[in-house]
């Protein structure tokens, strides 16, 4: 029985929980899910340096250069009347009052003279970030932002959740994996989209396998495969070769989802096995297959990464064709506040999807509004699901 579209992946994000915490090294962290708080083990800067190149000066002028500090040296000290040329980023020299940059400078031999104000262009230890303070909660996604800032407070490594391995079985017997598919072949569009699409969502692809439509096939292949995930991508429909359900049967599955109230992509299905994997089937058609993708597998994959659901991201939106009971998937160019259908929604197609920036949720029987929109990975707006 279809259940509702926000139902669904509402199921999703309950079909389980946050995987085991892992230690890192920041090379392997990105993408993950911080677990625990990240303090600063180092203040920025850690020492006194020069924001400007120029000169660090002591007392009032003019000076006398006795030195010279570039990047990585040592500072020593200065006394009044004193300045040393320092290097953008130099440790400041003690006694030093403020930096004179270079272009307000004017040198006469062994003297610089020029006007500076007290403290100007020195930066202090912990004036960015002192030592000790938390920078980011748990459950901060790792981004190469968070990566750059672990590493200048002193951190090598994160303590982060575990990131949900996936692995997909794509069945069809008319499936084809390269070239112009002949007659009565297709050729496999779902592969492709899997690893921005699980990667997005917190997860990492192992692996695509490829089956004949055959009962005993998926069953061997659900039995055997080792992943927290595992994705089947056709058989989820009720025709001669949709074997998924039966597979599902055979496995003692737990099936939370049968059926969802959405278009396209109404027969998905969300399961759960005894030994607690998940199986997420998406339809065949690559736009009902995506739309499967964020209705459940995204969910899912959120979750089990550790990732906080974010607020939701509404637009205004015209008019366009509703259904009178289900949900539809509409792929949409935001520009501002604002959201326009680009079409090309058929399910067997992702031209809509790949121009679009987002898929807009649009609800049984819309007339117009504001409506939640989901980003999609490589849209042409450049915005990341």
């Amino acid at each position: 029985m279809r259940i509702p579209w926000t139902e669904a992946r509402q199921a999703a994000r309950h079909a389980g929980k946050p995987l085991d915490v892992v230690e890192l090294p920041l090379a392997r962290a990105s993408g993950a899910v911080l677990a625990a708080p990240l303090p600063a083990l180092a203040a920025v800067p850690s020492f006194d340096n020069s924001a400007m190149d120029g000169y660090a000066v002591a007392g009032r002028g003019p000076w006398t250069v006795v030195g010279r500090v570039r990047a990585g040296g040592v500072a020593g000290s200065l006394h009044a009347g004193q300045a040393v040329e320092i290097a953008t980023g130099a440790p400041v020299p003690s006694g030093a009052d403020a930096v004179l940059p270079v272009e307000h400078a004017e040198a006469v031999g062994a003297l610089v003279s020029g006007d500076v104000e007290l403290g100007r262009h020195i930066r202090r230890v912990g004036e960015s970030c002192p030592a000790g303070v938390p920078l980011l909660p748990a459950g901060a996604v790792v981004t190469p932002a968070v990566l750059g800032l672990a590493a200048s407070v002193g951190h090598d490594a994160l303590a982060v959740h575990r990131r949900p391995r996936v692995a997909a079985v794509l069945t069809g017997d008319q499936v084809v994996t390269a070239g112009v598919p002949g007659p009565g072949r297709v050729r496999d569009a779902i592969g492709p989209v899997l690893p921005g699409l699980v990667g997005a969502a917190g997860g990492e692809l192992a692996g695509v396998t490829y089956l004949v439509d055959h009962p005993g096939a998926l069953v061997e292949a659900l039995w055997e495969v080792d992943a927290d995930v595992v994705v089947v991508g056709g058989a989820t429909s009720v025709g001669p070769a949709d074997h998924l359900r039966e597979a599902l049967r055979v496995l003692h599955a737990d099936v939370r989802v049968d059926g969802v109230a959405c278009r396209p992509g109404h027969p998905q299905v969300l399961a759960v096995l005894p030994d607690g994997r998940c199986v997420v089937g998406l339809p065949g058609n690559p736009f009902a297959a995506l739309a499967a993708g964020v209705t459940l597998l995204a969910p899912l994959l959120e979750t089990l990464s550790g990732r906080e659901p974010g607020r939701p991201w509404t637009v205004g939106l015209a008019a366009v064709r509703s259904h009178g009971h289900d949900t539809r998937l509409v792929p949409v160019v935001v520009s501002g506040s604002v959201g326009v259908a680009v079409g090309h929604d058929q399910p067997g197609t992702l031209w809509g999807a790949a121009l679009a920036d987002a898929l807009a949720v649009v609800p049984p029987g819309f007339g117009g509004g504001e409506v939640e929109v989901l980003p999609v990975a490589g849209g042409s707006g450049g915005v990341q699901f």
